[in-house]
């Protein structure tokens, strides 16, 4: 009887602990994270490095940043579960959550797209040699235009401002380029033109600026308020003078880069990653200017997704509604 009340308390204690084991690892939360941001020549990329150093840093999981195609491609590997958070504008965003515009007809409404925060304008900029001929849009007929990687926000950004000039990509000679390819060329001679949707200053334009030296065309307040009315999630935007060496005030419009994470995330892990950005944007100031636009005061600007409860969590804290 001794014996088989030893081998019943043996099986009794290795299914508790089977079930205390189980209990403990509920969470679907992987150990490394992925940040997708966009080209190596944009602004998201180097940013996402400070992000997932932040998070490794600040958190119980490790991060590593991916460069992507950026805003659209990020929206399709976060509905995959192929990346854990991602840059994207808030149009974009906006597009996937909806399912539509051309760009997510494959796809239809992304469902476990969550926010974190909205974090700074994304400026479109229309960037050409400095010792270019072109002075204007209408000028663009013709021409080699990169309108950024193809499916990528800036390419449905160059396709609307396009539209709203009466002008369509069959009218150039497109090249879907990312940012650093698009600077290679102007720099080598074999583009004309790029659109540049990202933080002002964007590396690859200064780097450009620095050695070829670039001009931007401004765009008119009569095509701003056309695109504003068609797409209210633009705004007037101004670029000031010396952004970029020898280059003056430009006025062209702009989007807003937002942070989006996949909602199977837990709450805890989404709280401590919020939480830990917002204490450590020092950290970002240091990697690119752009980053002193992440406060908390403007941390829910445009944002159309909902919350993370994890970001909401934090938010409310703060006292922010």
């Amino acid at each position: 009887m001794k014996k088989y009340l030893f081998l019943f308390l043996a099986v009794v204690l290795v299914f508790t602990l089977a079930a205390c084991s189980s209990s403990t690892n509920t969470s679907s939360d992987p150990e490394q994270l992925i940040v997708a941001t966009g080209g190596t020549g944009g602004t998201y990329f180097p940013l996402g490095g400070g992000i997932a150093q932040i998070i490794t840093d600040n958190t119980d999981v490790s991060a590593s940043a991916q460069s992507t195609g950026a805003s659209v491609e990020n929206m399709r590997l976060l509905s995959n579960s192929e990346v854990d958070l991602a840059f994207t504008q808030t149009d974009i965003a906006d597009y996937a959550r909806t399912g539509t515009q051309k760009m997510f007809e494959a796809t239809g409404k992304i469902e476990n797209l969550t926010g974190i925060a909205t974090l700074y304008h994304e400026t479109i900029q229309i960037v050409l040699p400095a010792n270019s001929s072109i002075n204007s849009v209408e000028e663009l007929v013709g021409k080699r235009v990169s309108v950024g990687d193809a499916g990528s926000g800036t390419e449905a950004n160059a396709r609307q401002i396009l539209e709203a000039y009466g002008l369509t990509f069959d009218d150039l000679k497109v090249e879907y380029l990312g940012f650093g390819d698009s600077s290679a060329k102007i720099q080598d001679g074999n583009l004309d033109a790029a659109f540049v949707t990202a933080g002002a200053p964007t590396s690859a334009v200064t780097e450009l600026s620095a050695t070829k030296g670039v001009k931007l065309l401004s765009i008119g307040d009569d095509v701003i308020e056309k695109l504003v009315n068609k797409y209210p999630y633009y705004a007037k935007q101004t670029i000031p003078a010396g952004t970029y060496s020898g280059v003056g005030e430009v006025t062209t419009v702009a989007v807003k880069a937002m942070l989006v994470v996949r909602k199977e995330l837990s709450e805890d892990l989404v709280y401590e990653i919020t939480k830990a950005i917002f204490e450590n944007t020092d950290k970002l100031v240091a990697i690119n200017k752009k980053a002193e636009s992440i406060t908390l005061e403007t941390a829910l600007e445009g944002m159309s997704l909902d919350l993370h409860p994890g970001a909401l969590k934090f938010y409310k804290e703060k006292g922010l509604k």
